[in-house]
């Protein structure tokens, strides 16, 4: 299982998609605070359908509160725009964390400079700056899913 981190969201439609895709994937969503919504708000809900209540769900009072609670070491990737290694040169294993900054904000640059080795990024024209952050999270999530699919598929 996989484990997406959601750090600062601010758009309660994106987090309850990410919600419904983790619960379609097989994978863990952490989410960081603080967050720009009430995570009960009836827009996360909507977006996450009646998958919600199947979510395997951890909210984290900060980075600081997660990062004592998970050893996380070369088990985790970092999306960003501001590094060149494209998400599919990594090399996802059962249960990594792939971390998401907020949409406006990004990982904050203190984490992207501690794991500057583990940091992937979406390549994209230079016509757009960023992708949605619920697209960006389907994107990466099923390349990891993709090259372990046989665990993955022992799930399903």
């Amino acid at each position: 299982m996989f484990n997406l981190v959601l750090v600062n969201p601010q758009i309660p439609n994106n987090t309850g998609a990410i919600g419904r895709l983790c619960v379609n994937a097989g994978a863990a969503l952490h989410i960081i605070k603080p967050i720009a919504f009430d995570i009960d708000e009836k827009a996360v809900r909507r977006a996450g359908l009646d998958y919600w209540h199947k979510l395997d769900l951890h909210v984290w009072e900060s980075l600081d509160d997660f990062f004592a609670n998970n050893e996380i070491s070369n088990n985790a990737y970092f999306a960003t725009t501001k590094t060149d290694k494209p998400y599919f040169d990594a090399q996802f294993k059962d249960g990594d964390y792939i971390f998401f900054g907020s949409e406006t904000a990004g990982i904050p640059e203190d984490i992207l400079n501690r794991y500057k080795e583990q940091n992937i990024t979406i390549p994209m024209t230079k016509e757009g700056r960023s992708l949605n952050l619920a697209i960006s999270t389907g994107i990466v999530l099923y390349e990891a899913i993709k090259q372990n699919y046989t665990t993955f598929k022992e799930k399903i």
